[in-house]
């Protein structure tokens, strides 16, 4: 029996802004059985970025095959490459000159084994959740570190990479290729969660907030509740607002499929 079962979903929100151009979707891999993609792409000016990285990481998740064991490594490269692959086709997209079809990324794939891989471009975040603490969040710490190693960068200027295109780190950004943040964690056990968005959402809660609304909800009512908190504190004026959640609850436990009678006495 499984250590514990899977509880998912996923929500969006407009926000204060004309239109949605963020996307999010769950996928399970058509020749990797028991694996289960989550995939956040948060739209800048326009949701054809957004709108290519959920094509695309349905098209390599679908074509990857797995063997006996998971391969952590090869995962790893799996995420990396829907990153890049995006990224090329969004670039050579006829329309990107004039809309900037700029895209921040969250990707995770779970596996069968208790494992979950996780990568990230740009402002959309993926935490690990360990009942109410939040045992990991990312952040573009990495991103930062590279501009300032390889990019030979002031410290300063690294930290305002946002405010320069040549810069910033999204998807088809034709002046940079993505810098791609990957990291894993094993062991993973009921109580657990995990949790995609984009920054219309996390910027409005301090990570316990958003651990403590996850552990005590099902995915939908914490969903439902992060975005009514999250629509409050801005006012009228928030970005899109997306996310996927993915809890890992103890399975029920099972009752004896047959009853017991007393037997009678033969006289």
């Amino acid at each position: 029996m499984s250590a514990y079962k899977i509880e998912a979903g996923t929500a969006q929100h407009i926000g204060g802004r004309p239109r949605q151009n963020d996307r999010v979707a769950l996928y399970t891999a058509a020749q990797a059985p028991g694996y289960v993609m989550a995939v956040l792409a948060d739209g800048n000016h326009s949701p054809i970025g957004a709108d290519q990285v959920l094509l695309t990481a349905k098209h390599l998740f679908d074509e990857y095959r797995v063997g006996d064991t998971a391969n952590l490594a090869r995962l790893r490269e799996l995420l990396r490459n829907i990153a890049l692959e995006a990224h090329q086709v969004i670039t050579m997209n006829p329309l990107a000159a004039s809309a900037e079809p700029h895209s921040a990324l969250a990707l995770m794939v779970l596996t069968p084994q208790a494992q979950v891989v996780w990568a990230h471009v740009g402002d959309a975040r993926v935490y690990r959740f360990s009942g109410e603490t939040c045992a990991m969040r990312t952040n573009d710490g990495a991103y930062v570190e590279h501009l300032i190693q390889h990019d030979k960068l002031p410290p300063e200027a690294a930290r305002k990479h946002r405010g320069s295109r040549l810069l910033n780190n999204v998807l088809g950004n034709s002046l940079k290729a993505p810098f791609v943040t990957v990291g894993w964690h094993e062991g993973l056990q009921a109580g657990d969660a995990l949790m995609l968005c984009s920054d219309g959402l996390w910027q409005w809660f301090r990570p316990e907030e958003l651990a403590a609304a996850v552990q005590r909800n099902t995915p939908r009512q914490a969903a439902e509740r992060l975005i009514g908190k999250a629509g409050e504190r801005a006012q009228g004026k928030g970005d899109n607002c997306s996310m996927a959640i993915i809890k890992l609850v103890a399975p029920p436990q099972e009752t004896p499929g047959y009853t017991v009678e007393k037997m009678r006495r033969a006289v």
